[in-house]
């Protein structure tokens, strides 16, 4: 499991690749409260373009980020969501709360 963070202004993109499971999802949520408290960004965009696989632990490291997206004011969306993860995005109906593009 793999999580870069960019800084453009106040843009941060974070890039997740690997296996979102329990084991992975410690690691993304420890990236993205560090780089979410330090930088302080107005939009986040998780690209899950290098994301292998999925399960709920994934849905909760969404639902986080969201959360602390609104507790600095900023904005969040997901883009290059894989199928398999989109199933189980879709299935917890995260797009009626995330942006997904």
């Amino acid at each position: 499991m793999s999580v870069m963070c960019k800084e453009d202004g106040c843009r941060m993109t974070a890039m997740v690749a690997g296996e979102l499971d329990h084991h992975g999802a410690r690691t993304v949520m420890e990236a993205l409260d560090r780089g979410i408290a330090e930088s302080r960004p107005r939009e986040l965009t998780l690209d899950l373009s290098g994301l292998t696989f999925t399960d709920s632990s994934g849905i909760a490291v969404l639902l986080r980020a969201h959360r602390r997206m609104g507790q600095v004011r900023g904005a969040m969306r997901v883009v290059n969501t894989p199928d398999q993860a989109e199933k189980v995005f879709r299935a917890a109906g995260l797009g009626r709360i995330i942006k997904f593009e």
